[in-house]
């Protein structure tokens, strides 16, 4: 079924997430378009599901270029075809390797919820609201990952970054690439782009695709979606919150057998009088004698200003 190759997409109505009162949104969505990101994420959506099915089992590439039959028909898709059916820019980082580090670094402070920059290896739920969306765009309809979208991992942290920080990407050549491992046999690469990909069949006139189908508007970010995805976030955060307090508290509760062990037992020491009758053993207790400790005044003066190196501080007793 064509479905399974959109399952976890995302695509977005500008038109209607640029109308919203969510300042924060708002900049968010205003900095993918000036990413040059707004004619892939935001082109007609629509499906055409056998011919996307008929697409994806025969496809291959060659030479750098797509290869596929249609119904019979051959279809060839290139890296320039791709580029101009979206609008897409064609200068810039083309690889995440060459994201700059210092830009990572600043925007791990600017997505971040408290303030501080965001663990790479931690949870989204640092990030701010928007930041928590732009996330999951990237995920689902950028680099097409299937799984848990709750991690951050770093090649979706460089995806925001670029987007972020206005970092130029081409992102002709990365998006096309990953259309290309979507096709490669072997390739853990989740399959997807399904409007994208139904959009460029339209180009081809020989091409019988058949009915269209909508794209699910529950996977199509507008207004109302943005709001019910923000609705959940917060229900999952503040569950979240209170799981975590209520797993603190059971965790302070320590079994009777564990506090008395945790509780040191005083040693007694038994000493013998000098009598004849082992009745008369007394229990006293023994401390340890002081033992007179000599320092070399000048060793201790040195000690004293912070200046005595670790390896030759030696006492003598």
């Amino acid at each position: 079924m064509a479905s399974s190759f959109y399952s976890n997409a995302q695509h977005v109505d500008f038109e209607s997430v640029l109308g919203m009162d969510d300042h924060g949104m708002v900049s968010m969505f205003e900095a993918l378009m000036a990413s040059g990101l707004r004619g892939f994420l935001g082109c007609p959506a629509v499906v055409y599901e056998d011919a996307l099915v008929d697409f994806f089992e025969k496809a291959s590439v060659r030479s750098g270029v797509i290869i596929s039959t249609v119904g019979g028909q051959f279809v060839e898709i290139s890296e320039e075809l791709f580029a101009e059916s979206f609008e897409l820019p064609i200068d810039g980082l083309g690889d995440l390797s060459e994201m700059p580090k210092d830009a990572i670094f600043y925007a791990r402070s600017i997505v971040s919820l408290s303030g501080e920059p965001i663990s790479l290896s931690g949870r989204k739920n640092q990030m701010k609201m928007s930041f928590l969306l732009l996330c999951d765009i990237v995920a689902k309809a950028i680099s097409v990952k299937a799984g848990s979208f709750k991690a951050i991992t770093v090649e979706k942290f460089s995806l925001m970054t670029a987007v972020v920080c206005r970092i130029k990407m081409n992102w002709a050549k990365f998006l096309f690439g990953i259309l290309k491992k979507m096709v490669t046999s072997g390739s853990k690469q989740a399959k997807g782009f399904a409007v994208q990909i139904s959009l460029l069949l339209a180009t081809f006139p020989s091409l019988e695709l058949g009915e269209s189908s909508e794209f699910p508007a529950s996977k199509v970010l507008t207004k109302k979606t943005v709001l019910r995805f923000v609705s959940i976030n917060v229900r999952d955060g503040a569950e979240e919150v209170a799981g975590a307090a209520k797993t603190k508290a059971v965790s302070k509760k320590r079994p009777a057998a564990d506090v008395e062990a945790a509780v040191p037992k005083r040693k007694r020491t038994v000493k013998k009088k000098s009598v004849s009758s082992i009745s008369s053993l007394e229990l006293v207790e023994v401390a340890e004698e002081a033992i007179p400790v000599r320092v070399d005044a000048q060793l201790a003066n040195l000690w004293r200003v912070g200046f005595i190196d670790s390896c030759t501080n030696d006492l003598y007793i």
